[in-house]
């Protein structure tokens, strides 16, 4: 599923390989065409998890480039009793 959150930003959530491979295509796409319009920005496609993924032009990517990141939530602590 590919939810829109402006012109700018696209948000993938799927839970299978086919499906994130074939979305975040089309998001690439649709970013694309809004950044050729512009000529100014880049897309930045970051993974928020294993299912989640963001499409964004982005200034701090140069006009042209398509560039990926994770942004993986940290794993939980695994706290110990005292004196274990």
């Amino acid at each position: 599923m590919i939810k829109r959150h402006s012109d700018v930003v696209l948000e993938i959530t799927a839970h299978d390989p086919d499906t994130i491979e074939n979305d975040l295509n089309t998001a690439v796409e649709i970013a694309r065409e809004h950044a050729v319009n512009e000529r100014r920005h880049g897309i930045l496609v970051t993974q928020h998890g294993f299912t989640r993924y963001t499409v964004a032009i982005s200034r701090d990517v140069p006009y042209g480039e398509t560039l990926e990141r994770r942004e993986l939530p940290a794993s939980p602590q695994t706290e110990t009793e005292p004196g274990c």
